[in-house]
């Protein structure tokens, strides 16, 4: 199914299918959107939501947060270690995959 929405949408942005779901538990990945953003030197500087925006509570989306986080990285700033995590859908792991922060 995403196959066809990259090649219909002619997403220009690389993807990543994670068949056996090791990437998503090497970055102890929780739920969809999870969104990861890596500075110059491959240093994970920030994990969190994109925007405050969730179904059904008005807010709109507008990237906000994960927007912040990109002006500081490209200005050389650090980021504030207040993230908010991603809410979403948990991933589904497949029967015995599940990792040991799972709940």
């Amino acid at each position: 199914m995403m196959i066809r929405e990259k090649v219909e949408f002619d997403y220009t942005f690389p993807y990543l299918y994670d068949e056996d779901q090791s990437v998503a538990k090497a970055y102890r990945a929780a739920c969809t959107p999870d969104f990861y953003l890596f500075d110059a030197n491959q240093q994970l500087v920030y994990r969190g939501q994109l925007d405050g925006s969730r179904p059904g509570n008005a807010i709109p989306v507008d990237g906000r947060e994960l927007r912040s986080a990109l002006d500081l990285v490209i200005a050389g700033r650090s980021i504030l270690d207040d993230q908010k995590p991603s809410m979403g859908c948990n991933i589904k792991w497949r029967k015995g995959n599940e990792p040991d922060y799972f709940g």
